[in-house]
C-alpha cells in the first residue's frame, strides 16, 4: 500500500505542535510538506524538522492525501478558494478552526465535502491533548479509524458534535492560558520562599494532578471539594475573578458561534 502524504497549509504553532509530537515515530516526516508565507516560518520549520518539505506555495501541500489547514478562519476564507482545484478527489481536509463550519468549508471549496473539523490543544505537544473532531457525514468508517490513528500520540481525541466545537475551543483549547500564568507565579514564588525549582515543580505537579482527581473523581459536589482546605488565601478575589471568567469567556463563545 503506497504511503499516505501529508500537507499542512500554514506552518504556525499547531502545525509546529503537530510535528513535534507526531515526529518521525508516528508520522513520516519525509511525507510531510508544509506551506506558509512568511519565508522566517518555513526556516525555522526546516531547521527544526529536516526531512519536511517547505514552501510558500499552498497549492503544494492541498495535492497530497491528507491535508491540515491550520490557519486562523479570515485566512482560510480566502485561502481555501485558491487552493480547491488541487484537491484531490480522495483527500481528506481537516480543519483546524472554529468558527467555519462544515457547509461554510464546502462553499469555500467549491462543494468539496470530504472534511473533518478539529480543535487543536496545546498540550499535544506531550501527548496529553483533548482534540475534540467532528466528521462530515462523507467520511467512511474506515477513513474515521485513519483519522484516529493520525491522533492517537497526540492525547485525547473524541468524536463530538459540530455544534460544540465552538464550546471545546473556549473551554479546553484555550484552557491552558487562563491557568499556565497562575501556576508561573506558584513556580516563582517558591524560589522566594526557599526551595529548588525542581522541589516546586515537582510539588505544583503533583498538586495539580491530585486537585484535579479530586474535583473530578471523589463523588464530592464543589462545595464539599472546597471545604477540604480551611485556609482559602484568595477568597476575597473569588468573586471578581469568577465575574471575569463568565463575562469574558461567554462572550467569546457567542462571538466564535456568531461569526
Amino acid at each position: 500500500m503506497k504511503a499516505k502524504t501529508y500537507g499542512f497549509i500554514g506552518g504556525g504553532r499547531v502545525t509546529s505542535i503537530f510535528l513535534n509530537a507526531l515526529g518521525n515515530k508516528f508520522l513520516p516526516l519525509e511525507q510531510v510538506t508544509v506551506s506558509d508565507c512568511q519565508p522566517d516560518i518555513l526556516a525555522k520549520l526546516k531547521a527544526t524538522f529536516p526531512d519536511v518539505t517547505v514552501t510558500p506555495d499552498n497549492h503544494h501541500p492541498a495535492t497530497k492525501d491528507i491535508v491540515i489547514v491550520a490557519l486562523h478562519p479570515p485566512v482560510i476564507k480566502s485561502v481555501l478558494p485558491e487552493v480547491r482545484s488541487s484537491l484531490q478527489s480522495e483527500a481528506l481536509v481537516i480543519s483546524l478552526a472554529p468558527v467555519l463550519t462544515f457547509a461554510k468549508l464546502g462553499e469555500l471549496l467549491g462543494g468539496f465535502d470530504r472534511i473533518v473539523r478539529l480543535i487543536p490543544n496545546a498540550p499535544s505537544l506531550v501527548h496529553a491533548g483533548f482534540n475534540p473532531v467532528a466528521y462530515s457525514n462523507t467520511i467512511s468508517v474506515e477513513e474515521q479509524a485513519e483519522i484516529e490513528t493520525l491522533l492517537n500520540p497526540l492525547g485525547k481525541h473524541p468524536i463530538v458534535g459540530e455544534e460544540t466545537l465552538e464550546a471545546y475551543a473556549v473551554i479546553a483549547a484555550m484552557g491552558p492560558t487562563y491557568f499556565w500564568f497562575q501556576w508561573q507565579a506558584l513556580r516563582q514564588l517558591g524560589a522566594t520562599f526557599g526551595l529548588s525549582q525542581n522541589d516546586t515543580d515537582a510539588a505544583l505537579a503533583c498538586m495539580l494532578q491530585g486537585s484535579v482527581k479530586t474535583l473530578f473523581e471523589s463523588g464530592l459536589g464543589y462545595e464539599a471539594v472546597c471545604d477540604l482546605i480551611p485556609v482559602k488565601p484568595l477568597a476575597d478575589k473569588e468573586p471578581q475573578i469568577q465575574q471575569i471568567y463568565q463575562e469574558t469567556l461567554a462572550k467569546l463563545h457567542a462571538k466564535l458561534k456568531g461569526m
